[in-house]
């Protein structure tokens, strides 16, 4: 019986020469934490936790890992990562609570139960996909994203050459400008590509319908998080009838998304298998949106490992979605291999080695390296 023996975390930060905007913040740097779980035989898996925000964050996440979760996982059975994803959120939820740091909890047993699927996933000589569902598809759709409103004129072409044919702009910076920079961009897209917009929570139910009432016409494939993720039921139900709404990166929980798909307010569902869930919460997510007739699309803004982890868990769920790929320079991904030759013609193609496909951290990260810790 496997049992976990070693736990390894590093936070990492990259230096960019552009800092990436949203509606709600400037990320100034590009932060990660990666970590590798081993059990006794020495079988090992890679996970990813989120660390976008707070900016320190980074550190927090990995220390969190090495003093609250670590103790609880040492010398368990991780033969069954569902059953020990639900073990830990049981264990954590009162600490969460004392604390009031639900997030940072999530995120860790988020990045967890990534590594212990990749662990059973080697250990079956599989790819992580084909081990959720050995019927996985090879080949996923892929959107280019992480583009700025701003920058779309020259990140759409970048885009268009490494393989894209569907594009995601990021707006919520200025009503007005945005509607008319978002026209010129859906006005020179070629044939049979397509366009999305996220606004990133920042508008309020009145500023959201205006600005959906003046793009209705545009196509769009998707309006993502007009409003905040919190917005009363009423709000989202106002918004629906027009141009599709996306969201679900800062839903946690079951309850959570069994609410908001219930509500059938999203067409499409975006859990975020670094935020929350892991493999296990939104393989689960995921297959519950698609029986409910909705569109699962992993969502994904971070390094090389939680990109390889959401193209497998998309491969296994199935569906019509497509894998977001942020576009914007991170050498925290690309360390990975995780991007290049996988796109053609708007298709990724997954790795076909046993787990996510990862041999180690990469040489080209250590240097980014601000916080190492073992457990074992």
């Amino acid at each position: 019986m496997p049992r976990i023996a070693r736990i390894t975390a590093w936070s990492c930060r990259s230096p960019i020469e552009r800092p990436v905007a949203t509606s709600f913040g400037v990320m100034k740097d590009r932060p990660a934490v990666f970590l590798r779980v081993e059990d006794g035989d020495g079988a090992a898996g890679w996970g990813e936790i989120f660390a976008n925000w707070p900016a320190a964050g980074a550190e927090h996440r990995v220390n969190l890992l090495a003093d609250d979760l670590a103790p609880l996982l040492i010398g368990r059975d991780c033969a069954a990562p569902d059953a020990l994803f639900r073990d830990l959120e049981e264990a954590t939820r009162i600490r969460a609570l004392q604390c009031g740091e639900f997030g940072p909890f999530r995120q860790v047993l988020a990045g967890l139960d990534q590594a212990l699927w990749d662990m059973v996933a080697r250990r079956a000589g599989l790819p992580l996909g084909m081990r959720l569902n050995d019927k996985a598809a090879a080949e996923i759709p892929a959107y280019a994203s992480g583009i700025h409103i701003d920058a779309a004129a020259q990140a759409i072409p970048a885009a268009r050459a490494a393989g894209f044919t569907a594009f995601k702009v990021k707006v919520g910076f200025d009503l007005v400008r945005d509607a008319d920079k978002l026209r010129d961009v859906a006005t020179d897209l070629r044939d049979g590509e397509r366009l999305f917009a996220d606004a990133n929570q920042a508008w309020s139910v009145d500023q959201a319908a205006r600005f959906l009432a003046g793009v209705a016409d545009l196509g769009l494939g998707w309006m993502e998080e007009p409003i905040a993720a919190d917005s009363a039921a009423e709000d989202w139900l106002r918004l629906r009838g027009g141009v599709p709404l996306a969201g679900g990166e800062n839903l946690a929980g079951h309850a959570e998304f069994d609410a908001a798909i219930g509500l059938g307010a999203l067409e499409y569902v975006q859990p975020d298998l670094a935020k929350w869930g892991g493999v296990t919460g939104c393989l689960a997510v995921a297959r519950q949106a698609l029986a409910a007739g909705r569109v699962y699309c992993p969502h994904f803004l971070g390094g090389g490992v939680g990109l390889a982890a959401s193209a497998h868990l998309l491969a296994a769920a199935g569906g019509p979605g497509l894998l977001e790929v942020d576009v914007n320079p991170n050498p925290l991904r690309d360390a990975f291999d995780a991007v290049r030759d996988r796109v053609s013609a708007g298709r990724w193609r997954l790795d076909p080695a046993p787990g996510l496909g990862l041999s180690g951290l990469p040489s080209d990260i250590r240097r980014f390296v601000t916080l190492s810790r073992e457990i074992a």
